[in-house]
């Protein structure tokens, strides 16, 4: 695998050689990674795609993966022991597979710790990020205002 580099733009935005979108970026993260980790983010990546093919990848936080569906549905962390799916609504969602393992004490967010070694239940992360997607739907249609309706003239 190549190793990738990116660059931070005045501001602290990461921006690859020639603009790179975030898509590119988290290429890059992947194959910079070589190991357990790069090929987690990978297959984590992969089943959002499955589920959500409307997903739309960003690259926030000086070089955070971020997946959104009219809202964020999670971000993928990696850390030296750890790959951490960070769900922006998880506290929200029903979890009955027990997969959220970390951020348990907040009222927003819960993630899942992944470690070298852990193999994932892939049909409940698929669940959980159908979920996710579905809340972010019904909150923004939720948020629409309603149109107004002009009494009709007799």
């Amino acid at each position: 695998m190549t190793k990738a580099t990116t660059a931070m733009k005045k501001g602290g935005s990461p921006e690859g050689a020639g603009g790179d979108t975030p898509s590119q970026l988290i290429d890059a993260r992947i194959n910079e990674l070589s190991d357990w980790r790069g090929e987690m983010l990978a297959r984590i990546r992969t089943l959002i795609k499955q589920v959500d093919p409307e997903v739309v990848e960003e690259w926030k936080w000086r070089g955070v993966p971020v997946w959104e569906h009219a809202g964020i549905i999670c971000t993928g962390e990696t850390y030296k022991n750890v790959v951490k799916m960070t769900f922006a609504r998880g506290a929200t969602l029903e979890d009955p597979s027990r997969l959220f393992n970390s951020s348990l004490e907040g009222n927003t967010r819960r993630a899942i710790d992944i470690h070298e070694g852990d193999k994932i239940d892939e049909e409940a992360l698929k669940a959980l990020i159908r979920a996710a997607v579905a809340l972010n739907l019904s909150v923004r249609a939720a948020a629409r205002p309603a149109r107004s309706q002009k009494p009709k003239s007799a």
